[in-house]
């Protein structure tokens, strides 16, 4: 059994949005030569997120309005966490979008369903953070 390990960076200029990074979780499955087995993705930092959903901008508008109800992001002084930072309400959106995704890669390619696409989450922006992609397989 082969292990591939690899690291996206993202520093995304906004403190909330969405990115499609199927195109590079599918260089790194190439990159890796793999061709039967799992990829793991996931966030690296507790304030971001990995998910598999459509690529439709209607639909991450709807995340967007949906997430700030749950929890908005001001007034600051509603969380106990803010202090120091101000971003308690990006760890509550990490934790309903989720930390991580698995894919099941046959013949080379990331196995999905009708319009998946795997997203980076980004919900307290403005600075690098990373993405690890691990597959394991043969």
């Amino acid at each position: 059994m082969k292990s591939f390990r690899k690291e996206l960076v993202f520093n995304l200029p906004y403190r909330r949005q969405f990115v499609n990074i199927t195109a590079e979780v599918e260089a790194a499955l190439a990159e890796s030569g793999i061709r039967e087995g799992l990829l793991l993705c996931n966030a690296m930092h507790i304030t971001a997120s990995v998910f598999i959903n459509d690529d439709e901008s209607g639909l991450h508008s709807d995340f967007e309005t949906w997430l700030e109800k749950l929890a908005p992001e001001k007034p600051h002084d509603q969380y106990r966490h803010n202090g120091y930072e101000d971003n308690a309400d990006a760890h509550l959106k990490r934790q309903v979008m989720g930390r991580e995704v698995v894919v099941a890669v046959t013949r080379g390619r990331l196995d999905f369903g009708p319009w998946e696409q795997i997203f980076y989450g980004e919900f307290d922006g403005r600075r690098s953070k990373r993405v690890l992609v691990k597959i394991i397989g043969e």
